[in-house]
């Protein structure tokens, strides 16, 4: 997924990375040398450098500067970002994505909405169950061992944290790179833009969803 994601990465681009699964795209991003031609950008203040992972999420090695973080979110706001990498607990067939409140738990939405809102280009780097899921990629092919027993892509988010229709009249690029496929929003909601080698369209994508989407 960091992978397939970080291929959006364009010279020059300011970037915000999420927790979790996106921080991925940093480390394909230094591999393959992208990462000296963008500026990496956390909510914490930092510009520049490289974000630490895991429980120090929010500092960064080798920041080019460190602001206040009301004004990092001046930027975010105000479209200062080129494009954002997100994760996601839930999609459903719109588009829309549910980041903050799961299954008997409610979490604050934190910076999600102010990063995703106006910024050209969003990433949302999910896979496409949770709990069990195991997938291996050996020489470009992708082999999926067990699904998971929790489907994230869902008829109807519980919450919308992201809000698709907006993002639509906005102009927005939006894409959804899981373990075994990419996904892009159009009006009519979500389209299946690519499928890795290895995976079966029908038998690991199209009967695993709830919903019908453009091919």
């Amino acid at each position: 997924m960091g992978k397939r994601a970080a291929k959006e990465l364009r010279v020059d681009d300011i970037v915000n990375i999420g927790i979790g699964i996106p921080e991925m795209v940093s480390r394909y991003a230094r591999k393959s040398g992208m990462l000296d031609m963008i500026t990496l950008t956390v909510e914490s203040g930092g510009i520049g450098g490289f974000p630490v992972s895991g429980e120090a999420f929010g500092a960064m090695i080798g920041a080019a500067s460190v602001y206040d973080m009301a004004n990092q979110f001046d930027l975010y706001d105000n479209g200062g970002l080129d494009i954002c990498f997100m994760g996601g607990l839930e999609a459903d067939r719109y588009g829309n994505i549910n980041a903050h409140r799961g299954t008997g738990a409610f979490a604050g939405i934190g910076g999600f909405a102010n990063i995703t809102a106006k910024t050209p280009t969003v990433v949302f780097c999910m896979t496409f169950n949770a709990k069990g899921l195991e997938v291996t990629q050996e020489k470009g092919v992708v082999t999926i061992h067990k699904e998971g027993e929790i489907p994230k892509f869902v008829e109807n988010v519980s919450s919308i944290s992201f809000s698709a229709k907006r993002a639509i009249e906005n102009g927005q690029k939006v894409l959804y790179v899981t373990e075994r496929c990419v996904f892009r929003l159009t009006p009519k909601g979500l389209k299946l833009i690519e499928v890795y080698p290895g995976v079966d369209i029908q038998k690991d994508i199209l009967d695993r969803l709830p919903f019908e989407v453009e091919v």
